[in-house]
């Protein structure tokens, strides 16, 4: 016995340490590789966060544009005193914070009228971008300008939305054009934690900086036309890649998109140095602790012979955790079928009835996808909570029989004792009201197969266990969150949570 062979208990501690060293190696690669997905994660939805800011806000001042040229149209609208002629043409929109002026433009590029100044100062921006391309290409739509410095009021760096005004026989009749200043760019980016080192900046689909953080005023406007980076950013609407940064050349990891149906391409990137920094002190930790752990069980193995009353309680325990799920805490499958074979041949013996109740998680996968695998298992449990209130008798036997899967052996139990009993566990776990978005019930749901002995001379337990399963096939078949019960003929069984208990034994669809 090993207990008699000393140095072989120090081997086997050796190769002990040696295990949770290559264990804790392989976690530490994990949790490096998790650390990643986190912070590309939240890279992510910032990028949505701020495309969806974007847009909204584009769209809002687009729709400004419209509404102006749609005025513009009405010859009564011209004939208005200015005072009032500037409030039809011009919405409040114009006040908010970031935006600047509203502009219309003749076929010249001269000023003719200007949402904040009812006189307008004149003068012409016929070598605008905004005002050449409008005019040069009558399809342009919405066009979103280069960065400049605004003549006409003051503010800091500025990008102009412009679109096209036309003559009823559709010649080029000026330009409508709005301001925002690029300020609005920077405050959002501001708001958001991308580690000490990382960057995002927002660019129009040609290269031209319109913003970036860290700030560098000199950036805006620059282009970055010819960069690795940019070349790789034109190829597919979004996308991520490790990469170098031609303006610092900072090593990162960058996530890019071009902002829905507009000009516009938002990159951000978190250097790689800060994304591993927490998961380093933590490898750190852990590595130091392992290596204590190895060296204790080293030295503690010369005792292990003296442990050996200690061992037989542990083996206590783990004949103990071989009968139970360690999930839900209840039976495990092994467990549920030496205990369903006992019943089954007293069942036999006595000819009383003996009843299977199977459970599935109503679109479990859907759940586990998009709430996690904790909030899956934290369902798991709750499922099973709802089943152990339920398993109160002493015969009676709850087990977690797959995956998602449970069941409930009920002995001296007949057919509507058990529709009744699955009904009433089916509705207590609707109760428990988790949400469940990919769930056509918007809640956490099993659905329930019922078969019993006393409907049905079963040769064999395999054959009553499938009688269970085609009844929650039929259940699953039938929209889910219901029970359906096994019958040799038709499946009969409770159509609907809302039906009364009173109406279990009639089919439904």
């Amino acid at each position: 016995m090993v207990t008699r062979r000393p140095t072989s208990v120090i081997a086997i501690s050796l190769v002990l340490a040696a295990a949770i060293l290559a264990i804790t190696i392989v976690v530490l690669v994990e949790m490096r590789e998790d650390a990643l997905r986190r912070e590309q994660e939240a890279a992510n939805n910032i990028a949505l966060l701020v495309d969806r800011d974007t847009s909204r806000n584009l769209e809002v001042y687009d729709l400004s544009l419209q509404a102006v040229i749609e005025a513009l149209a009405r010859p009564e609208v011209m004939k208005l005193p200015p005072d009032l002629r500037r409030m039809v043409l011009f919405d409040r929109s114009t006040t908010a914070k970031y935006i600047g002026s509203i502009l219309v433009l003749d076929e010249t590029g001269k000023l003719i009228l200007d949402s904040r100044d009812e006189t307008p100062l004149g003068g012409s921006f016929a070598y605008r971008d905004y005002f050449t391309v409008q005019r040069d290409s009558p399809n342009v739509g919405l066009y979103i300008s280069h960065p400049f410095a605004p003549l006409l009021h003051e503010g800091g760096p500025t990008i102009a939305l412009s679109r096209r005004l036309t003559h009823a026989d559709g010649s080029f009749a000026g330009v409508v054009v709005g301001t925002m200043r690029l300020e609005y760019f920077h405050d959002l980016f501001a708001g958001m934690k991308l580690g000490p080192n990382g960057s995002m900046a927002l660019m129009l689909a040609d290269g031209t900086m319109l913003m970036r953080r860290p700030l560098d005023p000199k950036l805006i406007g620059s282009s970055l036309k010819h960069t690795a980076n940019y070349e790789r950013f034109v190829l597919q609407p979004s996308g991520e890649f490790f990469g170098t940064a031609s303006i610092d050349n900072v090593p990162r990891w960058y996530n890019f998109r071009h902002i829905q149906s507009y000009p516009l391409i938002l990159d951000i990137a978190l250097a790689t140095g800060d994304i591993y920094t927490e998961w380093r002190r933590r490898a750190w930790i852990i590595g130091s602790i392992v290596a204590a752990l190895d060296l204790l069980i080293v030295a503690l193995a010369v005792r292990f012979s003296k442990e050996l009353t200690r061992r037989l309680k542990v083996e206590e325990e783990l004949r103990v955790l071989a009968r139970t799920d360690g999930l839900t805490g209840l039976d495990n499958r092994r467990t549920f079928e030496a205990h369903a074979d006992v019943a089954w041949r007293n069942a036999q013996r006595t000819g009383r009835p003996l009843s299977l109740l199977l459970f599935d998680v109503d679109s479990f996968k859907g759940y586990n996808d998009f709430y996690g695998h904790s909030a899956g298992d934290d369902a798991l449990i709750s499922v099973a909570r709802s089943i152990a209130h339920y398993t109160r008798r002493p015969l009676d036997c709850a087990a977690r029989y797959g995956g998602e899967e449970f069941a409930l052996l009920a002995p001296d139990t007949d057919e509507d004792g058990a529709m009744q009993l699955a009904e009433k566990i089916r509705a207590a776990v609707q109760t428990r009201s988790i949400h469940h978005v990919a769930s056509t019930h918007h809640v956490l749901t099993v659905s329930v197969g019922v078969a019993c002995t006393s409907m049905h001379p079963f040769g064999t337990w395999r054959a009553l266990v499938d009688a269970a399963d085609a009844a929650l096939y039929d259940a699953k078949d039938a929209g889910r969150n219901r029970v359906r019960c096994y019958q040799a003929n038709a499946a009969t069984s409770v159509p609907d949570p809302a039906v009364p208990l009173g109406q279990l034994g009639q089919p439904g669809r």
